[in-house]
């Protein structure tokens, strides 16, 4: 299943898990509304997403996670100086904001399973893959940046 699923289903996956829990399974709803906080981490997201894409488009690199092996240059400015994978990074924010729109404390639980489910089945995968093709300088880049932030 690596590298099969691209991220942003597994984002809609794990929005849908957590409206589903919100809706059937509310463990604890928060005592003042989050709806506020959880719309700017949604805009924080995209706003990550956004930058991290203009920064593939600028590289003129693949932006397709399905296939890092067609790969041109490795991008390593803009939010990429910050975290290995800024696109995931929005993503995980898209999820956090919408947890938080929802109200409860039972969608921020899946929080850490979509970090981890998306660390094996996505960027472990690419990472070998672009340390194949890009050697040395990968290896560099991934002591000085960290894979999230």
């Amino acid at each position: 299943m690596e590298l099969k699923i691209p991220p942003p289903i597994y984002m809609l996956i794990f929005a849908s898990l957590m409206w589903l829990l919100d809706e059937f399974f509310p463990i604890y709803h928060w005592p003042i509304n989050t709806e506020i906080f959880g719309i700017c981490l949604i805009i924080t997201g995209a706003a990550i997403d956004f930058s991290s894409l203009v920064g593939f488009l600028i590289s003129k690199t693949t932006i397709n996670p399905m296939h890092p092996e067609n790969a041109h240059s490795l991008v390593t400015s803009g939010m990429y100086h910050f975290s290995r994978n800024p696109m995931y990074l929005g993503l995980f924010f898209l999820l956090f904001g919408w947890s938080l729109y929802l109200g409860a404390l039972s969608p921020l639980l899946l929080l850490p399973v979509f970090i981890w489910v998306l660390t094996k089945m996505q960027i472990q995968p690419e990472e070998k893959i672009l340390e194949g093709l890009f050697g040395e300088s990968y290896v560099k880049y991934k002591q000085q940046v960290r894979r999230w932030i």
